[in-house]
């Protein structure tokens, strides 16, 4: 360990992960949202996404309109079937539903454990290339994770966005942002809480498929070396990357089976076999495609090495039919949640490689949203 590193530490007040008392806890939290034919609902949105969402059914973005929101995703009949965990906005975590159980309980205690996202946003990096983003939030953090963890959950999330710009990103945010993620694992895991890590190399742009798998390795390769250098329990965490996918401005589209040898190729490179678990972002792609790009990477006809479950974790992939066929009316609550558990079965079926087009009756829609801030 350099002396860096140490010095860091003792500023911070942490230690390794295996003098936790959670180290047990971190590794059952992780094999509960790695059950089979099941992924992660994220429903983080920040305030100024919701408004967004919002404006498409004409409802205003109220905290009462949220919660009604949160609510009818969260109890969807049978949603624990596709579903291990739902990560919340912290408005959302400190929030009860209308029975007046907190939404932490109430998951819980139909199979879903809840997560927290706990980053603070993208912040301009001016160390890097013009355009380039960090992210803040590390400030008191270990405080906030462990009054994230007496609030119920269980696990977290924190979002850096990596966009190629001229087919590469620069070093220097690559460095950065790996860092700020392997402290932020560290100190989650010091506060029981299971630390989802989402480098996201972003689609936005006009890079070619091979570019995304040159910087999503760099990218993941430096992760994964700061995550090993901070002493992160790998076994008590998981990894939320992008798919290997070209720009969305590139002029050749890329089937499923090429995205999903690309991504877990690239995966393999970078990522030990001691990080149990890979649960995708979708990024902007259709519903369709999202399940598509990950059946195609657990399908048998892939024959690559996949030492990790591979897993979702989406947002609007599952959530943007949804919320059309709701429209915020309580008479077209259980249409909106039939389409939701639609899209939660279509995603299951994808994580065993059994997802079928001709079962999917979803439009293929584009869900891409430039420059994306949650």
């Amino acid at each position: 360990m350099s002396r860096r590193v140490d010095i860091l530490e003792s500023h911070l007040s942490i230690h390794r992960p295996t003098e936790t008392p959670y180290k047990d806890e971190l590794i059952q939290t992780v094999t509960h949202l790695l059950q089979a034919g099941k992924g992660l609902l994220a429903a983080d949105e920040s305030m100024g996404t919701m408004a967004k969402r919002f404006h498409t059914i004409n409802l205003a973005n109220t905290e009462t309109n949220r919660k009604r929101y949160r609510e009818f995703l969260f109890e969807a009949p049978g949603l624990s079937q596709y579903v291990s965990g739902v990560i919340l906005h912290e408005e959302t975590l400190g929030q009860s539903n209308s029975k007046g159980v907190p939404f932490a309980e109430s998951l819980t205690r139909d199979g879903m454990l809840a997560g927290v996202k706990t980053d603070k946003g993208l912040v301009p990096f001016v160390s890097g290339a013009p355009g380039e983003q960090a992210t803040q939030g590390l400030d008191d953090y270990l405080k906030r994770a462990q009054g994230y963890y007496k609030q119920g959950a269980r696990f977290c999330k924190w979002r850096n966005v990596f966009k190629i710009q001229h087919g590469t990103v620069s070093e220097a945010l690559v460095q950065r942002n790996a860092e700020t993620l392997a402290r932020y694992a560290l100190l989650s895991q010091q506060a029981g809480l299971v630390p989802i890590v989402e480098p996201e190399v972003m689609i936005d742009g006009t890079h070619s498929i091979e570019q995304c798998a040159k910087v999503s390795e760099r990218v993941w390769f430096v992760v994964a070396q700061k995550l090993h250098e901070y002493g992160v329990l790998w076994e008590g965490m998981l990894l939320k990357p992008n798919m290997v996918l070209p720009g969305i401005d590139y002029p050749r589209k890329a089937a499923p089976a090429e995205v999903a040898r690309a991504t877990v190729t690239t995966l393999s490179r970078a990522i030990p076999a001691s990080c149990r678990g890979i649960v995708f972002l979708s990024g902007g792609l259709s519903e369709v495609q999202a399940s598509e790009y990950l059946n195609a990477m657990n399908s048998s006809a892939l024959g690559a090495p996949r030492p990790w479950q591979l897993r979702f974790s989406y947002a609007r992939a599952l959530q943007n039919s949804a919320i059309k066929a709701w429209q915020g009316k309580d008479a077209l609550a259980k249409n909106g949640q039939s389409v939701l558990l639609h899209r939660a079965r279509m995603n299951s079926n994808a994580t065993k490689g059994a997802y079928r087009r001709t079962d999917d009756d979803s439009v293929s829609e584009s869900l891409y949203v430039k420059d994306h801030k949650y």
